[in-house]
């Protein structure tokens, strides 16, 4: 288990974000960025996020049993009221499916964040986030 957390951290880690960038999808709750000049927060900023996926994240019984393990990239939109929304697997692969299930169904139920900002106004953000399952 802490291999996991180990290797999710680095992931985080890697990922900065740090000007203003629309990506110029237009929608109804308004363009969604992604990247900003804040980034949105986890309550209690990435070691709680780590410990938080720690404690909420199932490792699937089915993929014990057939030793499944890889990373699953989720992409979401973190909302203006720091909601969860459009939530998908990037890249999903038939042999992680289960793993690519239960990632999903955890990055659902996150609370929500502290909203990203542009120009000093809460935006939509995109965010990308590796869930490293490992045995």
């Amino acid at each position: 288990m802490k291999r996991f957390f180990i290797l999710l951290l680095s992931m985080l880690l890697a990922g900065g974000v740090a000007m203003a960038q629309s990506n110029g999808s237009a929608t109804v709750g308004g363009e969604i960025y992604t990247v900003v000049e804040q980034s949105p927060d986890f309550p209690g900023g990435e070691d709680a996020l780590i410990q938080w996926l720690g404690t909420h994240v199932q490792y699937p019984e089915e993929a014990k049993k057939k030793a499944v393990e890889g990373t699953v990239f989720v992409t979401f939109v973190v909302e203006k009221d720091g909601s969860i929304s459009d939530v998908k697997v990037l890249n999903p692969k038939a042999e992680t499916a289960v793993l690519e299930q239960e990632a999903v169904r955890v990055v659902r139920t996150m609370p929500k964040w502290k909203a990203g900002k542009s120009h000093g106004k809460k935006v939509r953000v995109q965010f990308n986030l590796p869930i490293v399952f490992k045995l």
